[in-house]
């Protein structure tokens, strides 16, 4: 239920945003970790950082200024593929902030790095992988970064990200049908 409250605060906070940032800046959100969103070891249960993750990329498209070209569009987010490391982990009560970014994209996905922070340090980082869809198929990288008004260069995707989208694809070669 407490996250149906975060979103309806996130539309209400989208509705007033008048701050735009650039496609590669880094977008920030504040959170507190509610008793609910914590399990029996009293720390953020790990379902709960993926569903707050969705809520901070829903801030960082509305602050790159493309929620609403979006929604016009009748674009959706697929996320393909997440991978997460837990570091140090979130008490109830707690204040933090998850740190998202666009690092870059391929001919077909957007990779998106999202990192938890507090003043306690680093609390957990991961990647994501995702694209956006239309009726007819999928949105290609070209036309996405046409409505973002982005001309220019494409970021260099980090080793880590490299080494990421080898291991996915080599999930797939080993499990094709036979």
């Amino acid at each position: 239920m407490n996250l149906y409250f975060r979103l309806l605060l996130l539309f209400f906070r989208i509705k007033r945003n008048k701050i735009y940032q650039p496609l590669l800046d880094e977008v920030s959100i504040s959170f507190t970790a509610l008793p609910t969103d914590c399990d029996i070891n009293f720390h953020l249960t790990n379902s709960r950082y993926l569903a707050l993750m969705d809520i901070a990329r829903t801030w960082m498209t509305e602050r790159f200024g493309l929620l609403s070209k979006m929604l016009k569009r009748r674009w959706f987010p697929i996320v393909n593929a997440t991978a997460i490391t837990y570091i140090r982990d979130i008490k109830p009560w707690q204040k933090f902030e998850i740190k998202t970014r666009l690092v870059g994209w391929d001919h077909k996905y957007f990779y998106i790095e999202q990192r938890f922070e507090s003043e306690r340090g680093l609390h957990a980082i991961a990647y994501v992988r995702g694209v956006f869809k239309k009726r007819s198929g999928i949105v290609s990288i070209e036309e996405m970064l046409e409505v973002a008004d982005f001309d220019g260069v494409a970021p260099i995707l980090p080793a880590e990200i490299i080494h990421w989208k080898e291991m996915l694809e080599q999930k797939k070669m080993n499990n094709k049908p036979q």
